[in-house]
């Protein structure tokens, strides 16, 4: 007698997923690629808010000493660039490098400024040439957001003979806060020394 094998049951057989639908509990492609999307955007979020955040509290330094002498000479001294390398401890050298070599609103200079750590070289643009009152300029290191610096000098009138002469700096961006100490460390008192020396050229001067 022939023996017959019998059937296997297929009742309890787990079914197979149909074509092109994920197995239950698998995570869907699409979903994996938008946590790197998410993590870029929540990254450019935080840094656009820093870089804000350091603008509205930049860094802030100022020097200001009075002299006997006119607005008209200290702007004199102030803006002979060509003799800054025979008095000036702090700007070495300063030069209007843009076409005309003319110390104009929109002119690019090329500073040399000198600190305790080294020398360093800014081609920054001029903002303002108010002769007698006020000389500024900004400087950008990179891009622009990485850190700035508007550098200013303002002549003011006491009366009886008398002016003050103030050196200030306004430092914003990203890298601001890790070179707040190196500022006043080092740059503030390149100011007060300039500040000093600018006197004695102008008495000299006189």
């Amino acid at each position: 007698m022939m023996k017959t094998t019998p059937q296997e049951s297929t009742d309890n057989a787990e079914p197979l997923p149909e074509p092109g639908r994920p197995e239950a509990g698998a995570r869907s492609p699409r979903r994996r690629r938008r946590w790197p999307v998410f993590s870029a955007l929540g990254l450019l979020v935080a840094l656009t808010g820093y870089t804000v955040w350091t603008n509205v509290r930049p860094v802030r330094l100022t020097a200001s000493i009075e002299l006997r002498a006119t607005p008209d000479e200290v702007w004199q001294v102030l803006a002979d660039f060509d003799a800054y390398a025979e008095w000036n401890p702090f700007m070495k050298q300063a030069e209007v490098t843009s076409d005309g070599g003319r110390l104009e609103v929109g002119a690019r200079l090329r500073n040399q400024m000198s600190h305790p750590s080294g020398e360093t070289t800014f081609t920054p643009e001029v903002l303002a040439v108010d002769p007698g009152r006020e000389l500024r300029w900004i400087g950008r290191l990179g891009p622009g957001w990485l850190a700035d610096g508007e550098h200013r000098f303002t002549i003011e009138s006491l009366g009886s003979g008398q002016v003050r002469f103030t050196q200030s700096e306004r430092f914003s961006g990203a890298l601001t806060p890790f070179l707040k100490g190196q500022l006043e460390g080092e740059t503030l008192p390149q100011f007060r020394a300039m500040n000093e020396a600018l006197k004695e050229r102008v008495r000299s001067a006189g």
